[in-house]
């Protein structure tokens, strides 16, 4: 047996916090591990990526409230056991996913039970640390760009903080849609970003893209604030800003009724079909996540400080 997993088959360990608050708050403990309902598998958790979302629920009450809880949502593992009417998986099945988003977190522990559907098998020829990085953003971006602005080849797309996690992922995804694709990043990133085949780079701290960006038909908005406004200006008519900031000002969408333009607002939600186009994409060479770093469970303070600097390339990921 594995001497980091736990001694007996009724617990588990995990990341658990009790407070709101740093990175500090953060704990491995043993709890409970979870059984699969019907519908559910049950997975044991080879790596687990970190996301914006998880510190800002670990520091703040947001969508969860008080804790105490687990926190995480992408998840890389192997399927321990299946549920009653689970039709799509069997033990030993290599498998990744994103828990439902938001209230189905807890892939930060050894193993997690969750609905089959929201997995799909683990891509071919990676390991579980990319594939572990890749089901929040890779969705987020996918749900963004394909699934709500319609992508289409020729198009002008315009993506904010581009070698961010989602930002990186989605600059692939757009090119693999074929569109001419302009990312905001410091300077130090325009190599990383013309590597991921972005067309044009621009240094945000020295150039107002609202004042050289024009003639764009998509935005993938990942700052929210003033951003979102500011990106509708830069729209040809009909264009559409995507942001993946759920809340925020009623500016938004009045100022893109007043351009003609379109405005919406989105959260991430699991979905396998999604994954399964995603998985197709690593497969063929045309999306990978760029891993700015990989910790034991043991080590995640270390990697939740990290990731608040907002000065990564790509994503942290978590290890069992």
């Amino acid at each position: 047996m594995n001497t980091m997993h736990s001694t007996t088959n009724t617990t588990m360990r995990a990341l658990s916090q009790d407070v709101l608050g740093g990175p500090e708050v953060l704990k491995v403990m043993e709890v409970p591990r979870p059984q699969p309902r019907p519908n559910e598998i049950l997975v044991r958790v080879r790596a687990a990526g970190l996301n914006p979302t998880d510190w800002k629920h670990r520091a703040h009450p947001a969508f969860l409230g008080a804790p105490p809880f687990v926190l995480g949502w992408d998840v890389s593992g192997v399927v321990e056991a299946v549920g009653i009417g689970v039709a799509r998986f069997a033990p030993g099945d290599e498998v990744f996913g994103m828990l439902p988003y938001p209230f189905g977190h807890g892939s930060h522990a050894e193993y997690v039970a969750a609905p089959a559907r929201v997995f799909a098998r683990k891509p071919a020829g990676v390991d579980h640390v990319q594939s572990g990085a890749l089901p929040l953003v890779s969705l987020t971006a996918w749900q963004a760009l394909v699934e709500t602005a319609h992508v289409q080849p020729g198009q002008r797309v315009l993506i904010h903080a581009a070698a961010g996690g989602v930002g990186h992922v989605a600059v692939q995804i757009a090119k693999a849609r074929g569109a001419y694709v302009i990312g905001t990043a410091s300077a130090g990133k325009h190599d990383f970003l013309r590597g991921l085949g972005a067309d044009e780079v621009i240094d945000y701290r020295e150039t107002d893209f609202a004042e050289t960006v024009k003639d764009v038909d998509v935005v993938l908005d990942t700052i929210g604030g003033d951003h979102s406004v500011r990106s509708l200006r830069v729209l040809r008519p009909g264009g559409i800003v995507v942001s993946i900031l759920p809340v925020g000002s009623s500016e938004f969408p009045e100022e893109a009724e007043r351009l003609g333009v379109r405005a919406v607002r989105m959260l991430v939600d699991a979905d396998h079909t999604g994954l399964e186009a995603i998985a197709e994409l690593v497969e063929e060479g045309r999306l990978r996540a760029t891993i700015a770093g990989t910790f034991p469970l043991a080590d995640a303070a270390e990697a939740h400080a990290l990731g608040e600097t907002g000065r990564t390339t790509g994503k942290l990921v978590l290890t069992m």
